[in-house]
């Protein structure tokens, strides 16, 4: 009976990740040989081919496929738990690795870190915005420990904590006719040029809660990577923006920018970190949670 061990599921990964055999027998530090010989000892044993040769790339059959599911599931669970362990030897209490899908957070959440880092002098911190299977998926794979999200998706062992609300408002420079209007309809953005952060439509409130809902569509749409430049922008009367409040009234000490709710009863939303089930008791997680909690914007 064939045995499937971790290093077939590592092989399997790291071909699928770096395109070769060779490729993946420098990246595992084993010679092309040895790797070969052990994936076609696993193949004879299974009595399945894992991959098939189209021209010069290896392409995984259905039995490749799967595997490589299985691979991307456990390796990450399986090197997370070893580092763990590691620390647990050490004496350290662990790394925090938080992923984004909150563009305008970063500022907000330089705030939390700072105070977190002189309470946790032990815990690494490093921040994430760009995950390999999404913010979801980077949690169930191990690629970030805690996602900071205005837009939750509650799945089995999974866990949302809401840290504090706000309000997505409408972002203007000096001299626009809405600067001083109580609010904003949808129909006044049909000649704007509209300044979002590079992200899709449909995960942009100001479209899906506010543009989409009257079938309205700017005269143009600019993505920016940056906040300030983004504000910069707008105050350059360059387009409009779409921001949280706090944000715009912490920039509106240097620009001249003004806030505008969008539509007579405004766009409500809620920053929440997700966590694993799983890591819930891990005291310097929940501290991280806690902390975050008490800086109300």
């Amino acid at each position: 009976m064939a045995t499937l061990e971790r290093i077939h599921l590592a092989i399997i990964r790291a071909v699928d990740q770096h395109g070769s055999l060779t490729a993946a027998a420098e990246q595992l530090h084993l010679t092309q040989s040895a790797l070969s010989h052990t994936m076609r000892k696993l193949e004879d044993q299974l009595d399945v081919a894992i991959w098939r040769r189209e021209g010069r790339s290896l392409q995984p059959t259905q039995a490749g496929e799967y595997l490589l599911a299985v691979a991307n599931r456990l390796l990450p669970q399986l090197n997370h738990a070893e580092e763990r362990i590691r620390q647990f030897a050490r004496g350290e209490s662990g790394a925090l690795r938080i992923g984004m899908e909150c563009h305008p957070c970063y500022q907000w959440l330089l705030k939390i870190v700072s105070p977190y880092l002189a309470a946790w002098p032990m815990v690494d911190v490093d921040v994430k915005q760009k995950f390999q299977f999404g913010g979801i998926g980077a949690l169930f794979g191990y690629e970030i420990d805690m996602l900071v999200t205005p837009d939750p998706l509650y799945k089995p062992g999974l866990r949302f904590e809401p840290v504090f609300d706000y309000e997505q408002v409408l972002v203007v420079g000096p001299g626009h006719p809405l600067r001083h209007a109580p609010h904003a309809q949808a129909e006044q953005l049909v000649e704007e040029t509209l300044i979002t952060y590079p992200v899709s439509i449909d995960r942009l409130d100001v479209y899906t809660q506010f543009l989409m809902p009257a079938g309205i569509q700017p005269k143009r749409h600019k993505p920016i990577e940056t906040t300030d430049i983004m504000l910069q922008m707008v105050a350059s009367g360059r387009g409009v923006a779409a921001l949280p409040r706090w944000l715009v009234d912490e920039y509106a000490a240097k620009l001249d920018i003004a806030a505008v709710k969008l539509g007579e009863h405004g766009i409500a939303k809620q920053i929440f970190l997700g966590i694993r089930e799983t890591d819930a008791d891990i005291d310097y997680l929940s501290a991280f949670v806690q902390l975050a909690r008490g800086d109300r914007r």
